[in-house]
């Protein structure tokens, strides 16, 4: 039985932050949720019947903010998938989650209704930080919500920290690192800042107090050895978890398998084609949003998009699996390539494949964008 994981998008937030570009906005008009939701549920039905010989082993409520919406909202659409979908009995089923929303009773019932995974959008420890970045939180905000979920029965909670904040420093970012670390997650987040065009940040970028390159470089991997030390194990560029923790629904992305994504903005990659929803949400609420982008990459783009995401792995890519899936040699078409990075560090061959090292992770993408060509006919030697 092949396995299949479902990406939900619920693009709505409190207030969205200076450095978000994803599809969301801040909305908060119940009937919207409510239409929005009711779409969901109709496509996420409508598509079933092509998934009668998978079973779902993930799910993943993102956003946006999907616990500013109400329970009731939430469970709706996971009764929908168990509805319509075979659905493991230890799916992994995660719900994003922004302190200062959702609570105690909502998290309760949360976890009652079936959700088991938690990812909580921390960023920072520091208000300093927190403000340049809009977000709507403090640390104590976070606290409170971590111990709520706690107390609702949740032991798998994820926490996502950011690095490159104006206003950061390399001391005040390992404070937030060990202050987290403190609290106990299951799983770690590092993402470094990065300003997106059209976001007020990339607007005022010439005037913002950021980290230089050296500093940013410090934190990356000053991060990687405090959380080493704390019990993470880093798996993959800006994820560290506890041994049995890492995130099932997110390496079906890393490992290029099938997953389908519903709502506005969201796309998927099923059957050996892309297709994905507009970044319309008023569109998607009325039911006027229909699936667009269709395409079938050819062999040569799969190939490079393997080694690009794989790469992303602590584990990186193993040569047999490689050769099983494309019929080419991996050592061929790219371990070559990368052996000219092993001399300075930053890349690890072996018998079975080839890694980065923490050294190499920071600038692996200057060293994939060397290596990689998607443009080439799959034919191309």
């Amino acid at each position: 039985m092949r396995t299949l994981g479902l990406y939900v998008h619920l693009p709505f937030c409190r207030r969205k932050c200076l450095y978000c570009d994803f599809c969301s906005r801040a909305d908060t008009d119940l009937a919207l949720w409510e239409r929005y939701v009711t779409s969901l549920c109709r496509d996420l039905a409508a598509r079933a019947a092509d998934c009668r010989e998978y079973t779902v082993n993930t799910v993943y409520f993102g956003g946006g903010t999907p616990t500013l919406l109400p329970p009731l909202l939430l469970l709706r659409v996971l009764d929908c998938i168990r509805a319509h979908y075979r659905v493991d009995k230890d799916a992994e089923i995660t719900l994003e989650c922004n302190p200062a929303t959702g609570g105690k009773e909502a998290f309760a019932a949360l976890r009652e209704g079936g959700f088991n995974r938690v990812s909580v959008g921390l960023q920072s420890t520091h208000e300093n930080e927190l403000r340049a970045l809009g977000r709507i939180h403090t640390f104590a905000d976070f606290e409170k919500t971590f111990f709520e979920l706690r107390q609702a029965g949740f032991s798998n909670i994820s926490a996502d920290l950011m690095s490159g904040i104006p206003e950061q420093t390399l001391e005040s970012y390992l404070e937030s690192v060990r202050r987290l670390c403190a609290l106990g997650p299951e799983h770690i987040s590092t993402y470094g800042l990065i300003l997106e065009e059209g976001t007020p940040l990339h607007a005022a970028r010439e005037r913002l107090p950021l980290p230089d390159e050296e500093e940013a470089r410090e934190m990356y991997l000053r991060a990687a050895e405090l959380l080493a030390q704390q019990g993470y194990r880093q798996y993959e560029i800006s994820n560290f978890a506890r041994a049995g923790y890492e995130s099932r629904h997110n390496l079906k992305y890393w490992n290029c398998e099938e997953f389908l994504g519903f709502g506005s903005g969201a796309y998927s990659d099923f059957g050996g084609a892309r297709f994905g929803y507009a970044r319309d949400i008023d569109g998607y609420a009325s039911g006027e949003c229909a699936l667009e982008s269709y395409e079938s990459p050819g062999r040569n783009e799969r190939m490079n998009e393997y080694v690009m995401l794989r790469m992303r792995l602590s584990a990186g890519v193993h040569a047999r699996e490689f050769e099983a899936r494309f019929g080419r040699s991996f050592e061929e078409r790219f371990g070559r390539a990368l052996s000219r990075y092993e001399a300075g560090g930053w890349v690890r061959r072996t018998a079975d494949g080839c890694s980065f090292t923490k050294e190499g992770f920071y600038v692996s993408n200057a060293i994939l964008s060397e290596i990689l060509d998607f443009s080439t006919d799959e034919d191309v030697k």
